[in-house]
């Protein structure tokens, strides 16, 4: 069922990986009365869901509201950690932007690199960490641009044999989606925004930050303020924030941890693999294989080869046209080389098989 902005203009499902299909009962929650942020209403919503966001993120640490997209976050991490020279694991899109935004930072940064679409190998990170002059180690976990699965604790094992080195984990397009225990596999910092896995609009942060991390930003200069650690933390134990909240998306992401809650953690993991399955089955069968190694694909979203050289933006134009969804074509140099479908938040098996049988429909008609 669609609804409508205006008769003319039918609401488009997304089926693009980020910012995905919000729900209804989410925008509703949304659209709570405003409350002001430095009161001591927001101080109780904000110190109720944090046990939440503890246990999705797995950690006994706080965890942070930034108002910024993920990548404020990123930079964050960048200019709270580095003080020698930071190594970032790069085998796609976001990971290359992060190393970029290190450099145009000023701080001293280092890329370790494979093609996309190919994982990350804790093997080489272990031996480039092992020369030495580095103090902070950056991973994506779950590459968006590629669907591609990093080996998050593998690599994280590796990086315990360097305790001068500061972990950072993006998990963007998977937190949520499957089980990353912070704590268990010591990331420092660990990262996610709102407009993926937790199907909420884009606009929001959350950031886990351990001690030893808080330690060292201590002694990092030039930190800056909107993304200071320190003043988070300080603002945390008032169950405040440093700068201006999202109020709203955070109305939102009481409601989306109240229904994680309902759903279970588990139930809530294996939804997410029964309809990830269901669409790698359908590209796989109609001569779309996947982009990275099955083996190591993202349990999120899907990307697929455009094998069969399909003209992408007439395939999705007419899925928006007549069934009004949409996927992805392709992020930045395997754009219509690729396409992307999101299998997360609020998605079952029973939504993902609507959008592959309207698929269906498009092929058959082009």
């Amino acid at each position: 069922m669609t609804s409508s902005t205006s008769s003319s203009s039918p609401h488009i499902k997304l089926f693009i990986p980020g910012p995905v299909e919000v729900s209804p009962e989410a925008y509703a929650a949304m659209s709570r009365p405003m409350i002001g942020h430095r009161s001591g209403d927001f101080s109780k919503l904000y110190a109720k869901i944090q046990p939440q966001l503890q246990k999705l993120f797995y950690t006994r640490h706080p965890v942070y509201l930034m108002t910024t997209s993920s990548f404020g976050a990123m930079e964050a991490s960048i200019r709270n950690l580095v003080n020698k020279k930071a190594l970032f694991l790069c085998n796609g899109a976001w990971s290359e932007k992060w190393f970029q935004t290190c450099l145009d930072c000023g701080k001293p940064a280092e890329a370790l690199s494979w093609e996309w679409g190919t994982a990350i190998d804790p093997v080489a990170v272990e031996k480039k960490l092992a020369e030495g002059g580095f103090d902070a180690l950056m991973m994506v976990g779950n590459e968006t641009s590629t669907g591609q699965l990093n080996p998050i604790a593998e690599v994280m094992a590796v990086a315990k044999k360097f305790p001068e080195v500061m972990t950072v984990v993006d998990t963007v397009s998977v937190f949520s989606a499957m089980k990353i225990p912070q704590d268990e596999w010591g990331i420092d910092v660990m990262l996610t925004g709102t407009q993926k896995a937790l199907a909420l609009p884009p606009g929001m942060a959350l950031v886990s930050v351990s001690d030893r991390a808080l330690a060292r930003a201590k002694t990092v200069p030039h930190r800056g303020f909107y993304l200071d650690f320190l003043a988070y933390q300080d603002s945390h134990e008032k169950n405040q924030t440093p700068n201006t909240p999202a109020v709203s998306l955070i109305f939102g992401l009481d409601y989306v941890c109240e229904k994680i809650e309902k759903e279970g953690l588990e139930n809530r993991y294996a939804r997410h693999r029964a309809a990830n399955k269901h669409v790698v089955d359908w590209c796989e069968k109609n001569g779309f294989p996947l982009f990275p190694s099955k083996s190591t694909a993202s349990p999120s979203l899907v990307c697929a080869r455009n094998e069969r050289n399909m003209d992408l933006e007439a395939l999705n134009k007419k899925l928006k046209v007549d069934h009004h969804m949409m996927i992805n074509t392709g992020y930045a140099k395997i754009k219509g080389k690729t396409f992307r479908i999101s299998t997360m938040g609020d998605e079952t098996v029973e939504s993902v098989t609507q959008l592959t049988n309207n698929l269906d429909k498009v092929l058959s008609a082009l």
